[in-house]
């Protein structure tokens, strides 16, 4: 064996990174570890996987408790022990990352912006009705002009932003809106966390809790609902199925709300419905600004 094979699969007396001494499989000051070698193919893969996907075991362990035990993973991490269990950030952006690639390629029609085409039969429509669409049409006119010179007040690159959409085809004009949406709403949805924690917060004032505890609650609530909505897709035509997956994500969240923070069925059932009007609401207004900004900028 050369003296570089002995240098690289043999412990090192001090570490390569930060040149602490050492002893034992990892350095106790920067946490490398001290049996080095180049990685196989195997091993690249093994790591891609375990850091960009989180394919490894404990995200069974995870799976497990996050989809039959409600709140009991956030109560483990509260309580300290989280070493064995995904971390609450890892484990929302897999399942969003999950739900949107699949929602993407469901092909649901979102958003339709003056998508309809003419057909032959309106082609040779009465008079009347051609002299209908027309109004229609010039109503229509009326109004984006009205918008532009209202986003004009705001700022003039929304008017111009405005300007130029408008002047796209239906078609682009769909095109665009569906592309900024999957590429503009997981954003906001996530900026929307801290804002849900913020709802808990306020509905458990009095209670002691911390407000990192709603932040780590709400990202693995979030993240359940993500997974619960992915099912959801991928179960196309099995109707008791998508049943079943719905009761239990209306189910989920006022149990997991009750394991963690405490409480009542009843006080906790009218804090639950609070939160859901709440975050809903706010849901639909930001993601609705964020593509709406993401048009005309």
């Amino acid at each position: 064996m050369t003296a570089h094979a002995l240098d690289t699969h043999q412990h090192a007396a001090f570490c390569k990174n930060c040149d602490a001494a050492i002893a034992g499989n990892y350095c106790h000051q920067c946490g490398q570890a001290t049996h080095l070698h180049v990685p196989s193919a195997r091993e690249f893969l093994h790591e891609f996987i375990a850091h960009y996907v989180a394919l490894e075991g404990k995200l069974w362990r995870s799976l497990k408790l996050l989809l039959f035990k409600p709140g009991f993973l956030s109560r483990e991490y509260i309580e300290g022990r989280r070493v064995r269990y995904i971390e609450p950030l890892r484990l929302y952006l897999t399942f969003s990352i999950i739900f949107f690639a699949l929602f993407k390629m469901s092909g649901v029609e979102i958003i339709n912006i003056g998508g309809r085409s003419e057909s032959p039969a309106v082609v040779s429509a009465p008079a009347a009705e051609k002299e209908k669409r027309a109004e229609e049409a010039e109503d229509a006119k009326g109004i984006q002009r009205n918008l532009q010179h209202m986003l004009g007040q705001v700022n003039p690159r929304l008017e111009q932003g405005a300007e130029r959409f408008f002047a796209l085809s239906p078609k682009e004009r769909n095109d665009t809106a569906k592309r900024v949406f999957f590429s503009y709403t997981p954003y906001a949805i996530f900026l929307m966390m801290p804002v849900f924690a913020l709802y808990l917060k306020l509905l458990y004032l009095g209670s002691g809790r911390r407000y990192g505890e709603h932040f780590l609650f709400a990202l693995h609530s979030n993240a359940f609902a993500f997974l619960m909505l992915s099912l959801f897709m991928l179960a196309d035509g099995w109707n008791f199925v998508r049943v079943v997956l719905l009761a239990w994500l209306v189910f989920y969240l006022p149990t997991a709300m009750r394991r963690v923070f405490g409480g009542g069925r009843i006080v906790t059932a009218l804090r639950w419905m609070v939160l859901m009007v709440l975050h809903l609401f706010t849901l639909i207004m930001t993601v609705s600004l964020a593509v709406a900004l993401g048009l005309l900028i």
